[in-house]
């Protein structure tokens, strides 16, 4: 291979900067080798088992759990953030018409924009830590109506109004659905939803603070997050982890069917994960919320877990392959009631306020994220051919 030998030298890094500091945070860390992560100082799966999703987002802007009073305060502070702008209102009928009302997460992208327009965000760079905060919190408030007015247009329905008076998972289930939901789904979605807000420096969370660095405003940010998790190797595999209960069908095709694709080099979608060397704790809890509803689906899903587990222990040795968070995750979501096409979107509508914290970080510091490449193409500098 030819190299530029007048270049400067650089730094050998490992494909998809596996492993590499990029930065110093105080957002939360994922200590894959141990399987456990956590929000700030306290771990993430207690906090989705003891405190309300309003309180953990709180938590990861603000940097402190709340007390009773300010955790009330906070939850109808941001209960009337849900409200969208006239303008936006107005447009989401043409975006789901557009296409959007079928993938709900691009028109999301679209919205997003033009939320930041109209609330008049503008660059992080050119305004103080409270103001920052402050749109931060109005853009994750508004995520779920946007979500879920789009995916009811996409469906000829029309968009139901938020309710001030609902938690924030209650009300996004009330907004999708139409029909204020149970307990029992509001409590399984909400922990579902907190155990999701943040994980490490992801493909969406490292995009989201690039653009931070930049100067540019939350909107724009925000949305840049959204494209990368957009893509199937990031925050697409719920449903597709859904798609393989279906496929297998019924216990006895397990062992054939799994075989066939492990053998075959293809990815079980819901197993591995690119930090954790051991179970995926969101796993663990989600599988724990899967069987507080039992029933046959649960039943099956926790048996394929098993077959695929041994399985790959056989095929891959050697290596640690187990159920990550989308797997119990698309089972949780469906027992909710949540048709297939809003899995991710509800993701985003969690991963939102990880996003904010981890921009609003970002925004302290004025130094742009500008790495390079190594370049690798022909021996430059050649002589221009001139045009015959």
């Amino acid at each position: 291979m030819s190299v530029n030998r007048s270049a400067p030298a650089l730094i050998e890094v490992p494909r998809g900067l596996a492993g590499v500091v990029v930065t110093d945070t105080e957002v939360g860390d994922v200590r894959g080798r141990e399987g456990f992560y956590h929000y700030r100082q306290y771990s993430a799966v207690d906090l989705a088992r003891s405190r309300t999703f309003e309180d953990v987002w709180h938590l990861l802007v603000y940097g402190d759990l709340p007390d009773a009073r300010r955790s009330a305060s906070f939850a109808a502070e941001t209960a009337a953030l849900r409200h969208l702008p006239d303008g936006v209102q107005a447009v989401l009928p043409a975006i789901a018409a557009a296409g959007a009302g079928a993938n709900p997460l691009a028109g999301m992208r679209t919205a997003l924009s033009l939320l930041g327009a109209a609330q008049g965000f503008r660059p992080v760079y050119d305004i103080g830590a409270d103001q920052r905060r402050e749109d931060a919190v109005a853009a994750a408030a508004a995520v779920p109506t946007l979500l879920t007015a789009l995916h009811r247009l996409g469906k000829g329905l029309a968009p139901v109004g938020p309710r001030e008076d609902l938690s924030y998972a209650a009300n996004y289930l009330y907004m999708l659905t139409g029909v204020e939901p149970g307990p029992e789904r509001v409590r399984a979605i909400e922990q579902y939803l907190i155990s999701t807000i943040d994980h490490g420096f992801n493909a969406s969370t490292f995009t989201a603070r690039v653009i931070a660095s930049t100067g540019a405003d939350v909107a724009a940010c925000l949305v840049g997050a959204v494209g990368a998790l957009s893509g199937p190797l990031h925050g697409g595999a719920p449903s597709r982890a859904l798609d393989t209960l279906d496929a297998i069908g019924t216990p006895d095709r397990i062992d054939a069917w799994i075989r066939e694709r492990v053998l075959a080099g293809e990815r079980i979608m819901g197993f591995g994960h690119a930090v954790y060397r051991t179970e995926d704790p969101r796993s663990r809890m989600l599988r724990e919320i899967a069987q507080s509803f039992g029933g046959p689906r649960v039943d099956f899903a926790v048996e394929v877990e098993r077959h695929v587990e041994a399985i790959l222990a056989e095929l891959k040795p050697g290596r640690e392959l187990h159920t990550n968070v989308e797997f119990y995750a698309g089972v949780v979501m469906e027992l909710c009631g949540l048709p297939r096409e809003m899995f991710s979107p509800t993701f985003a509508a969690a991963r939102v306020v990880g996003w904010s914290a981890n921009l609003l970080e970002q925004a302290r510091d004025s130094k742009i994220i500008r790495p390079v490449a190594r370049y690798v193409g022909p021996v430059a500098p050649v002589v221009v051919p001139s045009a015959a």
